[in-house]
């Protein structure tokens, strides 16, 4: 009876240091043993558990961003647990990669996904929900160039489609549910507006989510595009720099910032 007693007490000390052995490790150590072939099931899906609780705050974070657009905080939290396990199941420990960076990506481009695909009040062809967001950056590009609201025959030259398809474009967009920062909050005249009693966000995790999510959108920009605004922001050289730097003017420069930051902007707030 004791060494069945001194068996169990065994048992259960080897348990419980294999629990408390994961708690100082790293998310990148957590995924390359949860990788090995060796270890058991139940381990595996303690490590897979561990990276989970590591990135509640991420999730949340992520989630909370864009938690105004009339879907429930709830749902949008669910799509980010979602895109965390994808990021679980799609890391390669052994590239050497960050595997909070990838997660960041993976869960925003989730919740986006959950955009794109539930909130629309009516069913409305995929199609037409991809071309929505072309149409919306075209439409905000073409009034300033234009000084003036584009019209449908100048969207759809642009778009490469018929006046007819920018129409039924037009048209799926308003089917498109979103909730406005300046609705009321309430039926009084007075009532304070939904962006009014927004909450301060935390600034580091939203700094993170940010600078994770605009790097894939910076490596695809055309070579020169991507050059001078590296230029820039990470090397410190004023426009007549790079103007010089690139042979051509300083307005030229000038313009070229400004068509980047204003398409990356649209990219990172869309809700694609």
């Amino acid at each position: 009876m004791a060494a069945q007693d001194s068996v169990c007490e065994i048992g259960d000390f080897s348990e419980l240091a294999a629990t408390r052995d994961i708690t100082g490790m790293t998310a990148e150590e957590l995924l390359a043993e949860a990788a090995r072939a060796d270890i058991g099931e139940a381990r595996r899906e303690r490590l897979r558990e561990r990276i989970v609780e590591m990135h509640r705050p991420l999730a949340m974070e992520i989630a909370r961003r864009y938690r105004y657009r009339g879907e429930p905080l709830e749902d949008l939290l669910q799509a980010a647990y979602v895109g965390l396990m994808k990021a679980i199941n799609g890391f390669d420990p052994e590239l050497g990669n960050a595997f909070r960076g990838y997660a960041v990506v993976t869960m925003t481009g989730e919740v986006k996904r959950h955009f794109r695909d539930r909130t629309w009040a009516i069913r409305v062809p995929r199609l037409y929900q991809e071309r929505r967001s072309e149409l919306n950056r075209l439409v905000a590009d073409l009034s300033q160039v234009l000084g003036r609201s584009p019209t449908v025959a100048e969207l759809a030259e642009k778009m490469g489609i018929s006046d007819e398809e920018v129409l039924l474009t037009l048209d799926a967009s308003a089917a498109y549910s979103t909730l406005s920062l300046d609705a009321p909050l309430g039926a009084d005249d007075d009532a304070a507006a939904l962006g009014d009693v927004i909450p301060e966000d935390d600034d580091a995790l939203s700094t993170l989510v940010d600078r994770e999510a605009v790097k894939p959108l910076i490596d695809s920009l055309p070579p020169r595009e991507k050059n001078i605004l590296l230029l820039r922001f990470f090397g410190n050289m004023t426009q007549a720099e790079i103007a010089a730097e690139f042979d051509i003017s300083q307005m030229h420069v000038s313009r070229i910032l400004r068509k980047v930051l204003d398409g990356l902007r649209t990219e990172l707030v869309s809700g694609r």
